[in-house]
């Protein structure tokens, strides 16, 4: 429901166009500033400075977008353009996304705020943004031909409304959709509860989940695509040059994901269960959290789970779908696991002397040969480790708990190096016996006599 306030605020007709008549000093002042980022590094996260506390978010290899207060209100800048976003080391993709960057900064506020966000189209169509999950008036919503007007290009609509309750939400385009989000165009709006006391954490991390179909040596998306995607993103980035999460051993912390491609992703988190605190419809009471080691999350929601960071070391954390953690994915490519190419490399060879045979032993030896690559395309699998190739891609990261990580420090500390006694290692003596199953029949377990 709501309040007075707000809808007289919003007005009848919702998101409006910016003019110094409709919006008197407001627009006399000025537009707040268009904060940029170009840097696909993770960035420091966005301490508050004005309000109530709050323990702000870091977003993985994104940024938290600054606001300015006008009478009391937070007002931000969001500026629709075309972008070019580095993937990985190596390859540059032709995105649409918001500030310089997809995807794009993350806004955080807090509960009870009164939030207005400019939005200025530089996009060659009209756009809009929807609040996904956020409880607001209904000209508000962003749905372009429902909501209001499609923002036009060169125009700047502004959007006003009360953030009425805490939790993680989501923003994107809801005119084009279908093109606009294949292109890039989403984020994250984070709004932190009033109390402070209330759900309290040491880290807390942001992951927005995004794919893109590009064909090896090009730049811009396929829009067109529905389920073929062929590289699987956190915040529009790639592993191996995902960053990791690093984390103070003892810290309580918070991963909060949301997923805007067209699948369901497990995310799988090594070293720790964990259990589930919130969903994109609001925070998950202690009575019914469920305990969990891999959090399936579903097309256009969030789920956030929450750990005691106590057992030190390098933990993975990934989509458990395999081809999910793999690069430029080709789907059309034969399986040659157990076929003699000996031959038919030597007549290849003569024709193309750097052939390299590869997949009959499984596709290990991807992770550790350099293939000749188009332009502008990345390995298949990639990434090394501190005991060789991590043969990994796409959705994957490292959890890095270490002792002695300062508060505000999100620096890579290095690899972990094992104690004594606790890596395992290669055996040379004797084996113990095995069973093994001699043939191929189901075996069914005889039923108790009825004399039991």
């Amino acid at each position: 429901m709501m309040n007075r306030r707000q809808m007289l605020g919003a007005g009848a007709a919702g998101a409006a166009l910016v003019s110094s008549q409709a919006w008197g000093k407001t627009a006399n002042m000025g537009l707040p500033e268009a904060a940029s980022m170009h840097s696909a590094a993770t960035q420091p996260p966005l301490s508050p400075t004005t309000g109530p506390d709050y323990n702000p978010v870091v977003t993985l290899n994104g940024w938290t977008l600054p606001f300015r207060m006008n009478n009391g209100v937070k007002e931000f800048h969001l500026v629709a353009e075309p972008v070019e976003r580095e993937l990985a080391d190596g390859m540059i993709a032709h995105l649409w996304g918001y500030n310089g960057q997809s995807t794009g900064p993350t806004i955080e506020a807090v509960e009870g705020d009164r939030v207005r966000i400019f939005v200025t189209n530089k996009l060659p169509e009209h756009t809009t943004v929807h609040w996904h999950g956020l409880i607001l008036p209904s000209g508000m919503d962003g749905v372009a031909g429902l909501s209001h007007p499609g923002i036009p290009p060169g125009k700047t609509f502004v959007y006003e409304f009360d953030l009425i309750k805490s939790g993680t939400f989501m923003y994107h385009p809801h005119g084009d959709e279908m093109v606009q989000m294949a292109m890039g165009m989403m984020g994250m709006f984070i709004v932190h509860p009033k109390d402070p006391a209330f759900m309290p954490v040491d880290r807390d991390f942001l992951i927005m989940l995004n794919a893109f179909d590009i064909d090896p040596g090009s730049y811009v998306p396929r829009v067109m695509e529905m389920t073929d995607f062929n590289l699987w993103c956190w915040n529009s980035r790639i592993f191996p040059d995902i960053d990791p999460l690093v984390v103070n051993q003892g810290d309580r912390v918070r991963v909060r994901t949301g997923n805007l491609t067209m699948t369901n992703h497990p995310i799988h988190m090594h070293g720790y269960d964990f259990e589930v605190t919130c969903t994109d419809g609001g925070w998950v009471p202690e009575s019914a959290r469920w305990p969990e080691v891999s959090i399936d999350i579903p097309v256009g929601a969030m789920r956030a789970y929450e750990f005691d960071a106590v057992h030190p070391g390098d933990w993975a954390i990934h989509c458990h779908k395999s081809h999910h953690t793999m690069n430029a994915m080709g789907h059309d490519i034969p399986t040659f696991i157990g076929a003699d190419k000996r031959k038919l490399t030597g007549q290849i060879r003569k024709l193309q002397p750097e052939y390299m045979p590869m997949g009959t032993a499984g596709m290990a030896d991807m992770g550790e040969m350099s293939m000749p690559l188009p332009d502008n395309t990345v390995p298949m699998m990639a990434g090394w480790g501190p005991y060789g190739p991590l043969e990994m891609g796409g959705m994957f990261s490292v959890v890095k708990v270490r002792e002695g990580i300062d508060a505000n420090d999100y620096s890579d500390p290095g690899w972990y190096e094992n104690p004594p006694g606790t890596q395992a290692y290669e055996w040379t003596g004797e084996l113990p016996d095995f069973a093994r199953a001699e043939d191929a029949q189901t075996r069914i377990t005889p039923k108790p006599s009825a004399k039991g």
